[in-house]
């Protein structure tokens, strides 16, 4: 039996870690910095509308990248595109990560062999945590890429040991 399912009579209170508590802090309040760039973005719209609401999850779209935890790479990204995209990253404060949605995005998809002009995989230029497969991926595959990531940010230790 745990401790929550006893009833609390006393004062109500409960103790965890500090470093359990800042990580559930990060996971329940992703702020995501769009970046759609082919039919991918189609399925991460439809993501973010009201059938699927995507901002149940505590994921919030920022305009900005100085604003955002979480880069969604969806879609085709061309070789003019990945430096822009790794400007974004690096704007972005730390601790951020990386969603890279559909076959495209993960490894050049349909264009990998004759697509001259099509970058190979998002994880040429920034790291990728999470990748999400699909050409496209349907919503539920971006919310099981979101659900991955928020256990990987759970799961984060504050301190890095030797």
């Amino acid at each position: 039996m745990s401790f929550l399912d006893q009833e609390f009579t006393d004062n109500n209170i409960v103790i965890t870690k500090s470093e359990d508590l800042l990580n559930w802090a990060r996971l329940s309040s992703i702020w995501q910095l769009s970046f759609g760039l082919a039919c991918c973005a189609i399925e991460m719209m439809a993501t973010s509308a009201s059938h699927y609401d995507f901002d149940r999850f505590g994921v919030i779209p920022r305009p900005s990248p100085r604003q955002a935890d979480v880069i969604l790479i969806s879609g085709t990204v061309t070789l003019k595109m990945a430096t822009r995209i790794k400007r974004l990253y690096e704007q972005m404060p730390d601790p951020k990560y990386i969603i890279s949605m559909g076959s495209c995005a993960n490894c050049g998809g349909p264009y990998w062999e004759h697509g001259y002009h099509v970058l190979k995989g998002i994880d040429r230029v920034i790291p990728v945590d999470v990748y999400v497969p699909g050409c496209p991926p349907r919503p539920e595959a971006l919310l099981e890429g979101l659900l991955k990531l928020q256990e990987k940010i759970r799961n984060e230790r504050l301190r890095k040991t030797a």
